[in-house]
């Protein structure tokens, strides 16, 4: 199979790379939406806190392993190309995604029931180091002229359908099963799905074709990983600003799909399905809302997209939550969140493309893959946890807006030290051309 991309990119170039990231962001979903399923099922305790947390830990030791797996599977990218690459972090997403499927629970074999889902979890979190990274990375490389904004968009765009996807589980599954049902045996099932997905996902992503621009970079001579990871050290001051970038992201995405079920539930007192309800219509919106941005983008600039909406989150997330908070009914839970994810849809539309601009060629995978990777393991995978830690000791049932609009501060710090660069403003100019 000739492994070069020759003319212009299809539509089924796209679906082939974002296959993967679907399913990446699908296991994340489905293990925030039944999080305290998990928590019941494998970490019992007394303490109905205790155990939530411990789950919700879990959930965010996976982050802890992605800026490892974006450093070796990154490298391996920039080294051996994007299609070699994305199917390695495929198959061992595959494996953790199983793990977490098929472990017993803690009442048939104690302690090895959440050693298995940590294992599960954590080689999820290294697949992952890498997956977002060399998607994004591939779609720019085979982006046309003046749009790489609108391709790269497709990253999240993809994520996004995985959002709807599990939640329409958690709607179908919530009106067939008793509670007792979803907390013996009906949690799996969506972790079973994600099983029975991957041979279509490998099958997809096979037929996918390197690059031409790595091809034609690589032809003479592959770069070797001290290359690779010397040019990483050299690059870190613009890995740091990307860090700071995507620490918005990460915040916000998990605040509004992964964390809203269990908030909307165990926080507002609504019902399951009106939480995954709004969480579907928050897929869609997003689905919607980012690749627009991510074209707008393409014909404004992306520095002024990023801070309009960084500005906008820092000032409405905590006046909203608190308003959802005062009175909290299905309709402003629906309100607060489609606001939300116009905010977050602007964002992620343009900081995704951003990302990949940034980056020298020659460690554009791995530096994409770290930078992204630190921001979720530092903040991001935890922001479920954070949330429900700040609410029990403040009592303030509308710290995540707080806490949101602290990731916006540290979003518009990095935009703004990106605007000081007059070489990477240049970059991120309207259009920009080949980086």
């Amino acid at each position: 199979m000739d492994a070069t991309v020759k003319g212009r990119p299809t539509k089924k170039d796209v679906v082939r790379v974002v296959s993967g990231n679907f399913l990446e962001m699908f296991d994340f979903m489905v293990y925030g939406f039944y999080a305290s399923y998990v928590a019941q099922a494998v970490f019992p305790n007394d303490n109905e806190f205790v155990s939530l947390m411990l789950s919700l830990m879990t959930f965010g030791v996976g982050f802890l392993m992605r800026p490892l797996g974006a450093i070796v599977l990154g490298a391996y990218i920039d080294r051996h190309g994007r299609r070699a690459g994305l199917i390695l972090s495929l198959a061992i997403m595959s494996v953790g995604v199983a793990m977490i499927a098929f472990t017993p629970t803690y009442a048939s074999i104690g302690l090895g029931a959440p050693l298995l889902v940590i294992v599960g979890r954590l080689l999820q979190g290294f697949s992952a180091g890498a997956e977002s990274g060399g998607v994004s990375v591939y779609l720019s490389e085979i982006a046309t002229p003046g749009n790489r904004g609108f391709y790269v968009s497709w990253q999240s765009a993809s994520q996004q359908v995985a959002v709807v996807f599990a939640a329409i589980i958690g709607v179908s599954l919530r009106g067939i099963l008793t509670d007792q049902q979803m907390l013996e045996w009906g949690w799996r099932i969506p972790f079973l799905i994600g099983c029975m997905i991957v041979p279509v996902l490998f099958w997809i992503r096979r037929s996918m074709q390197e690059s031409e621009e790595f091809t034609q970079r690589t032809k003479r001579r592959q770069p070797t990983l001290r290359e690779i990871y010397g040019s990483l050290l050299q690059n870190w001051a613009i890995v740091f600003k990307a860090v700071l970038l995507v620490t918005l992201t990460s915040v916000f995405f998990y605040m509004i799909t992964a964390y809203t079920p269990t908030y909307a539930r165990q926080v507002l007192g609504l019902s399951a399905n009106d939480s995954f309800l709004v969480t579907v219509c928050v897929g869609v919106a997003n689905f919607i809302w980012v690749p627009v941005m991510g074209a707008v983008s393409d014909r404004v600039g992306r520095l002024p997209v990023l801070i309009t909406f960084s500005v906008l989150i820092a000032i409405t997330a905590y006046p909203v939550m608190a308003w959802l908070v005062s009175d909290p009914s299905f309709a402003r839970l629906f309100a607060a969140l489609m606001w939300m994810s116009f905010l977050y849809g602007g964002y992620q539309g343009v900081m995704v493309v951003t990302l990949t601009e940034i980056m020298p060629a020659d460690v554009r995978a791995t530096g994409f893959s770290l930078a992204y990777s630190l921001a979720q393991a530092i903040f991001g995978g935890f922001t479920p946890a954070i949330c429900t830690y700040l609410i029990h000791v403040t009592g303030n049932r509308a710290m995540p807006g707080l806490w949101l609009a602290c990731a916006a501060v540290i979003s518009i710090i990095g935009t703004l030290t990106l605007f000081r660069n007059t070489n990477l403003f240049r970059r991120l100019a309207p259009a920009a051309g080949p980086v």
